[in-house]
């Protein structure tokens, strides 16, 4: 792996290596632990796939936007919400996958710091609500179940997983 160099002596400096890479193991556990706080979709949407997800999945988002189109089977508590209607919508010991509109939203971490506070195991779906329909998942509003064709930048456009 090629050093960084002083950009007085005029060659290049890494901006990758400005801040050397940690050392595997701590690497290793680093990302471990990334896992233990999170999902993605495609990883959801297996799992809901086959009627035995082990979680509920929480659409933490306004009524509006839920009524513009949510995850079929997701159950609606915006966050706000959580602290007050947690025990009535998800039962206690039960684990919670929380999702708001997507990666430039962060409102499925204040909901999943929400339930963790009360108790709950909770991990966050990576991507949200759209990365859900840029898949070209299935997306449930009152006219019923819809899908779109997936995004090429963001699933295969055969529609198969990604396999990552």
């Amino acid at each position: 792996m090629a050093a960084t160099t002083s950009a007085a002596a005029g060659t290049a400096v890494s901006k990758v290596l400005r801040v050397p890479a940690a050392d595997p193991a701590t690497a290793a556990a680093h990302f471990h632990r990334r896992f233990t706080f999170e999902a993605d979709v495609s990883d959801v949407q297996a799992d809901l796939a086959t009627g035995q997800a082990p979680f509920v999945l929480v659409d933490t988002r306004s009524k509006a936007a839920w009524d513009q189109g949510h995850v079929p089977g997701a159950v609606h508590l915006p966050t706000d919400d959580i602290p007050a209607r947690a025990a009535e919508s998800v039962p206690a010991g039960t684990l919670v996958v929380t999702y708001c509109w997507g990666p430039g939203c962060n409102g499925a971490t204040r909901a999943a710091h929400a339930f963790a506070s009360l108790g709950y195991q909770v991990k966050e779906m990576l991507g949200g609500f759209e990365y859900w329909a840029r898949e070209g998942f299935e997306v449930e509003d009152a006219a019923g179940l819809r899908r779109s064709a997936p995004d090429p930048l963001t699933a295969p456009v055969s529609g198969a997983s990604c396999a990552c």
